[in-house]
């Protein structure tokens, strides 16, 4: 069972930019994706990225955020740019089910979150 943990989330004004980290225990195959969560709200996929380095992002944040994995650390970051206080959510890491980014689907392994917040 890989272990996943995202760090790197804050307060930040809009317009800003952060940039998350997630960090596995162990090496992972398989499609990798950020999603996040507002109270209240729908988690949603936000981008995902596949062993390859094939991404696919969500259109609200598409042309802004940018998603990569680095297979040799264990690791996958995503850079976030032009930061709107709709971003604003808990950001998760997960492994896919697959190794398909495009048509990601979430496996049961997730990290503990991080939160991004977004003032206006």
């Amino acid at each position: 069972q890989v272990q996943l943990v995202e760090s790197g989330g804050g307060l930040v004004q809009t317009g800003g930019s952060l940039r998350l980290s997630c960090a596995a225990s162990g090496r992972v195959f398989a499609a990798l994706g950020w999603y996040r969560q507002a109270p209240g709200k729908q988690r949603e996929l936000v981008a995902a990225v596949s062993y390859g380095g094939n991404t696919n992002y969500a259109d609200s944040v598409k042309g802004r955020f940018t998603i990569s994995r680095d297979n040799a650390k264990n690791t996958m970051s995503l850079q976030m740019n032009s930061l709107k206080p709709e971003d604003t959510a808990v950001y998760y890491c997960n492994i896919g089910l697959t190794g398909n980014a495009f048509n990601y689907i979430p496996g049961g392994n997730w990290g503990q979150g991080t939160q991004v917040t977004v003032s206006s």
